[in-house]
C-alpha cells in the first residue's frame, strides 16, 4: 500500500491533472481509501467510501485542489 501511495504522490502535475477527469477520478477515490487504511483512520475510511458513491461530484474538488495545491485533497 505504501508503494501505491508514494507512486501517486510522486506523479507529475500533469498526470495528476489528467486523473481528475470525471471518468478517471475513481483512481483518486481509491487513493483516498488506501491512504486512510494505511493510516488506520476509521473516519477517513468511512468518508472515502461515501465519496466512492459520490465520485461523479468529487472530480471537481480534485481538479481545483490539483490546480491550486498540486495535491489531491485529503486529511490523512
Amino acid at each position: 500500500m505504501k508503494e501505491f501511495i508514494k507512486a501517486m504522490d510522486n506523479l507529475p502535475w500533469i498526470a495528476k491533472l489528467i486523473l481528475c477527469i470525471p471518468a478517471l477520478d475513481i483512481v483518486w477515490t481509491i487513493y483516498r481509501l488506501i491512504k486512510s487504511i494505511d493510516a488506520k483512520n476509521n473516519l477517513g475510511i468511512i468518508i472515502a467510501i461515501i465519496l466512492f458513491v459520490c465520485a461523479p461530484f468529487v472530480w471537481l474538488i480534485d481538479l481545483i485542489c490539483v490546480i491550486l495545491n498540486k495535491q489531491v485533497w485529503w486529511f490523512c
